[in-house]
């Protein structure tokens, strides 16, 4: 495969670098060993686009439904059912902030609204103007018992988050 351009969804031609080519082919192709058909593939072959270009874009939904032998729209049906696929850019630190009942009890609106401030992001799931942060909401990260919880980068998980701690947990990521 080679660098394609397709038509995005406003009209505009969107260039896509194939991403199951050489070493990345060659990592599917081992999971294909481990699953029953190509299809099962299809969640750890959409992290694999996440992994290497941030998002999910509509060319790379054509290039997963191309290899794992499905259409562009089931995988889309897929991408878009789980909110932890970014079908948009993102930035290079992606926050998600626990709002669910317990936490709104203690508090994570005004934890929600310093992120927001804070990283310059303004909106949920905008990406703030220094390409640095994009903020979410989510209904639980499974901390009820240390309010506010917050996932960054789904790998730095930190619990009892207030407004007052966010300039020094924003600080830990350039």
């Amino acid at each position: 495969m080679s660098l394609t351009t397709t038509a995005g969804a406003d009209g505009h031609d969107v260039a896509h670098e194939p991403v199951f080519v050489g070493e990345a082919r060659a990592r599917l192709d081992q999971l294909f060993t481990r699953y029953p058909t190509k299809q099962a593939c299809l969640l750890p072959a959409l992290w694999m686009v996440q992994e290497a270009r941030g998002w999910i874009s509509e060319p790379a939904i054509g290039e997963v439904a191309e290899v794992l032998g499905l259409t562009p729209a089931y995988v889309k049906g897929v991408v878009t059912f789980y909110t932890m696929y970014h079908t948009h850019p993102v930035g290079r630190h992606f926050i998600q902030v626990c709002t669910t009942s317990p936490c709104g009890l203690c508090g994570a609106e005004d934890t929600l609204r310093a992120l927001l401030q804070a990283t310059g992001c303004g909106d949920l799931g905008a990406t703030s103007p220094d390409g640095r942060f994009t903020v979410v909401e989510v209904e639980c990260l499974g901390a009820c018992g240390f309010p506010t919880p917050i996932l960054v980068d789904d790998a730095d998980f930190i619990e009892s988050v207030t407004p007052e701690k966010i300039p020094e947990i924003l600080a830990r990521y350039p």
